[in-house]
């Protein structure tokens, strides 16, 4: 579906977040971090926002995140965001670390061994961490994003360290401008050209992909739409939900919240909350409105 929204907004009328997650209490804080892998020296954290009431002895649906940056930088911090409206709304949310070349000199295969070994530790806690392991989803955008997907369709790329008797699959996708065609048409290729045939999610889409929910600006410079379509007709072709929501005029990163363009944090945000809400995963109406212009 496509989105026609003016250029310009009216600020003094636009609503950052709902009122259960007001803006003026300042930027997100995670409620605690946890370890969830220690390779060498590095340990690499879940940025943790249970919501209110949050007990051990709980059944919530979870998600955790994965920040953008190429594979090569980035912040959990991209999705605190995220993670705060999804806990006001019930659900147990992080948003991981992982490790990146800029920081520990790795390449873009580490990144999916370490999507996979959090969406593994988080499976493997659920007792204890109050969630239920078969509402489980993995979200992130752009490099973050091809993390979450690649979770979701390859098979290869286990770390060492894991116990791959419990799956690293999740239950859905939330996808935000995706680096999901890694072909060699597609982004990142040089880097990864190697093993591109297993890494790239576009070209391991088979029928235990979880429904998915991608966000894409039809003026990213990265990720074009053609691209957008093309995964939505192969995972519908593998008979798998898949949502895809254009917003015209919108170029890569569209969706961050931010002064200037949390109009269209809200706007994806609520897609995706009415998403989890027909998987059964949410109860009522969202709790986030649009900006008003």
């Amino acid at each position: 579906m496509r989105y026609r929204l003016p250029a310009l907004m009216t600020l003094a009328c636009g609503l950052l977040i709902s009122p259960l997650v007001p803006a003026a209490e300042g930027p997100p804080t995670p409620t605690e971090t946890l370890v969830y892998k220690t390779i060498g020296d590095t340990e690499l954290k879940l940025h943790v926002f249970a919501p209110e009431g949050h007990k051990a002895t709980d059944q919530r649906p979870a998600v955790v995140f994965f920040f953008g940056g190429g594979w090569s930088g980035g912040s959990p911090s991209q999705f605190y965001p995220h993670c705060q409206y999804l806990a006001s709304r019930g659900i147990w949310a992080a948003s991981a670390e992982y490790r990146v070349k800029s920081r520990d000199k790795t390449e873009p295969s580490a990144c999916v061994e370490d999507g996979k070994s959090a969406v593994r530790y988080i499976r493997a806690h659920a007792k204890e961490l109050g969630i239920d392991p078969d509402r489980l989803a993995a979200g992130g955008g752009s490099a973050g994003g091809h993390v979450a997907a690649a979770t979701g369709t390859v098979s290869g790329f286990n770390a060492d360290s894991d116990d791959t008797t419990v799956s690293a699959r999740p239950n859905a996708l939330l996808l935000f401008n995706p680096v999901y065609d890694n072909g060699p048409q597609g982004y990142g290729h040089d880097r990864v050209k190697a093993y591109w045939e297993e890494f790239s999610p576009l070209h391991n889409i088979d029928a235990q992909t979880p429904p998915t929910i991608v966000f894409l600006g039809d003026r990213d410079s990265l990720i074009p739409v053609a691209t957008g379509e093309a995964f939505r007709d192969k995972m519908k072709a593998a008979g798998v939900r898949s949502d895809l929501h254009i917003y015209e005029g919108q170029p890569h990163g569209f969706f961050n919240q931010s002064k200037s363009k949390g109009k269209y944090f809200n706007l994806t945000v609520i897609e995706a909350d009415k998403f989890l809400a027909e998987l059964g995963w949410l109860q009522g109406e969202p709790t986030l409105k649009p900006q008003a212009e």
